[in-house]
């Protein structure tokens, strides 16, 4: 009885073989899609994104010929935050916000906005019988069947329906509103428009006409209670006065204005006495010649008198000459000159006389008017303590009169505001009725559809990709297996093609060189190198390309190759003996192996699986067919088949020098590869490497 593997030196043993080093740096297992994967995702879910494309661009083009066009119209209103300044103290006084009343028209696209001023407008335009705005056109009307709702009122429906077609907008840096309106007719949309643009000037009219009309009424009702203070102020100082016998005359009292009369006169009279007193003390010093004084000279007797006697002085000088001093005319005119001065000394007399008498009556009246003067200050001094009460109620009464008036005329300004309209506000721009429709915009719908329905296809495809990854390429193969790539062959769609012939055998010749490089063996080791292939259940037809393309391309090298196909034969009724056989120990290997027609390789295929080997006799087994294979050929190449369906593979895969895993780029799902390498490694093993196939080359 020949030794079992079991008993080989466990430094012979294939476990003890050291993993193929890797040739190139694997990509870390953070990072297993790298960016230029993505573009393989897109290409192998082209499908699902081009159709989500055109599906959402159907819709989108069924959508804008069913949609019923609207129309868009906008009014234009500008707004000067400083209203017009009607009267110097307005209700509504103009300011402007230090921003330049930008913040005072942003408030406005809300006032524009209310429900009074829409209200005017659905009653302006009579909207409440319109079915686009009421409720009762199209789907509104069955819908209003289905419900109990009242028919008779709309306004309520209308005013949504209108705010819901309504935008105020107010444009960057100015003072103009935008009323804009969108419905199914564009003579509407340009109605409704004008008629909001309307009713907001005349709403904001209306409120400042209230604003006024309410103060005015306020101020008002105030103007009794101010009409009853004055009375009673005036009335108070009325009473006072009587009860205090003060009689005014031209704002004053009487009594004072008497007293500063009587000073004045007392004064004048004073003045006349000293005058009176200053002439007769002067004719009194004059004695015997009285005629030098003022008033003699300014006497016209006494200078009519004066001007006699010069006449009748030079008729003398004349007579004495001629005549001689007893000439009748000589005495006649020398007794007229002494009548004449006669006269002038009576004359002179009585102006003395005159003097005395005018100094005595003015000194009498100046006594009289100091009786009066003394008389009066005694009284004035009783009403001087009366006179503070009275100024004070004075004061009191001048007060409610000033607030009254003022109230008074603040009334009748605030009166005349409410015919006044103050606001600084009008329409610069009427609106038209629109030429072109403003929605469905069917070609910016439709560029957009396309567009989102690439977003939304590559975002699908990369969720899907997410959800079920793929091999993407051969670092995230790398990555997933821990074992080194060793190559990447074309597909099957270009295989007739002689330079896709030649690159296929290029691609395995360097798979085998790196394999042959990497395999760490014994210089006595007995067993025959071989290389297992495996792959999921859904990559059967590309695990056998890859192993036939590696015999092949050993074969063309000059090397002499065994190839295992573990499948060969799989579900015949009578299969033919195969390496099940061997492993039973019931054939010999040379029994069961054959070349195919044209070809240097040897063939061995399943087998008949008529009885169940035990594993340690099927490890025996194995182990000596390779050790036989070693007199016959260089190179064993076994179709391991899907690993995780087919455990007589176990014997072949404690055997083999290398396990390699066969995947398809964009198409073998990662989860497939977990479990084949979980497989692999249930068995004892790792994987030491792997093929890729790239179906799109």
């Amino acid at each position: 009885m020949q030794p079992s593997l079991l008993m080989v030196p466990q430094q012979n043993a294939p476990e003890a073989i050291p993993p193929a080093p890797a040739y190139y740096a694997p990509a870390p297992a953070q990072a297993t899609v790298e960016l230029g994967d993505l573009g393989r995702i897109l290409l192998r879910r082209r499908f699902l994104i081009l159709s989500v494309t055109a599906l959402l661009t159907a819709l989108t083009l069924v959508y804008s010929f069913l949609t019923p066009a609207l129309y868009s119209s906008t009014a234009q209103i500008i707004i000067d935050p400083q209203d017009l300044q009607v009267v110097t103290n307005d209700v509504n006084p103009s300011r402007i916000s230090p921003d330049g009343g930008i913040t005072q028209v942003e408030s406005q696209v809300s006032v524009a906005q209310s429900n009074g001023v829409l209200l005017r407008a659905i009653k302006a335009t009579n909207l409440t019988e319109n079915p686009d705005f009421n409720g009762q056109g199209g789907l509104g009307r069955w819908l209003g069947m289905l419900s109990s709702s009242d028919d008779g009122d709309r306004t309520a429906e209308t005013l949504d329906a209108l705010r819901r077609r309504l935008a105020v907008k107010r444009d960057d840096k100015v003072l103009v509103l935008n009323i804009i309106i969108t419905a199914k007719s564009a003579d509407l949309a340009a109605e409704l428009a004008n008629a909001i643009a309307q009713a907001y000037l005349d709403d904001q009219a209306e409120a400042r006409s209230k604003a006024a009309a309410d103060a005015s009424d306020a101020i008002s009702a105030r103007l009794e209670d101010q009409r009853k203070r004055v009375e009673q102020a005036a009335n108070a100082v009325e009473t006072y006065k009587a009860e205090h016998n003060m009689v005014m005359a031209a704002g004053n009292l009487v009594s004072d204005q008497e007293l500063t009369d009587l000073n004045t006169q007392l004064t004048a009279a004073q003045t006349r006495t000293a005058q009176l007193k200053a002439q007769v003390d002067q004719l009194r010093r004059q004695g015997s010649a009285p005629d030098a004084t003022s008033e003699a000279m300014r006497s016209p007797v006494i200078a009519s008198l004066r001007a006699q006697e010069a006449t009748l002085v030079d008729q003398i000088s004349q007579f004495s000459t001629a005549l001689g001093p007893r000439h009748p005319s000589m005495i006649s005119a020398q007794q007229q000159l002494s009548d004449l001065r006669k006269l002038i000394s009576r004359e002179l007399g009585r102006l003395v006389a005159a003097a005395e008498t005018d100094y005595q009556r003015a000194l009498a009246n100046q006594k009289a008017l100091e009786a009066k003067v003394a008389s009066l200050k005694g009284k004035s001094l009783d009403t001087d303590q009366a006179s503070v009460r009275l100024r004070e109620l004075q004061r009191d009464l001048d007060a409610v009169r000033t607030v009254y008036a003022n109230y008074l005329q603040r009334a009748q300004e605030t009166r005349e505001q409410t015919n006044v309209n103050s606001t600084n506000a009008r329409i610069i721009s009427q609106a038209m009725p629109a030429l072109k429709k403003s929605w469905p915009p069917t070609g910016l719908l439709v560029f957009g559809a396309t567009f989102g329905g690439l977003a939304l296809g590559i975002g699908m495809a990369l969720i899907a990709e997410y959800l079920s990854p793929t091999v993407l390429s051969a670092n995230q193969m790398q990555s997933a297996i821990e074992a080194p790539v060793l190559g990447v062959l074309p597909g099957r769609g270009r295989r007739r093609s002689g330079a896709a012939a030649q690159k296929t055998d290029a691609v395995a010749g360097l798979a085998l060189q790196r394999i042959a490089a990497a395999t760490r063996r014994p210089a006595d080791w007995p067993l025959v190198p071989s290389i297992l292939v495996a792959s999921p259940p859904e990559d059967k037809a590309q695990r056998s390309r890859v192993a036939w393309q590696l015999a092949n391309a050993a074969a063309a090298r000059g090397r002499r190759v065994l190839f295992i196909d573990i499948n060969a034969g799989k579900g015949q009724k009578d299969p033919q003996p195969g390496v099940l056989d061997v492993l039973r120990g019931e054939y010999p290997l040379e029994a069961v192996s054959r070349y195919a027609p044209g070809s240097s390789v040897a063939l061995i295929g399943r087998g008949r699986p008529t009885a169940v080997f035990q594993e340690a006799q099927a490890l025996y087994f194995a182990h000596r067919m390779l050790a036989e294979a070693s007199h016959s050929f260089e190179l064993v190449v076994i179709d391991g088949g899907a690993l995780a369906d087919d455990l007589n593979v176990l014997p072949l895969v404690a055997m083999a020098d290398e396990i390699l895993l066969v995947a398809r780029l964009n198409a073998t799902p990662m989860r497939d590869v977990a479990s084949t390498s979980e497989a692999v490694s249930v068995m004892g093993r790792l994987p030491t490497g792997a093929m890729l196939v790239d179906e799109a080359a």
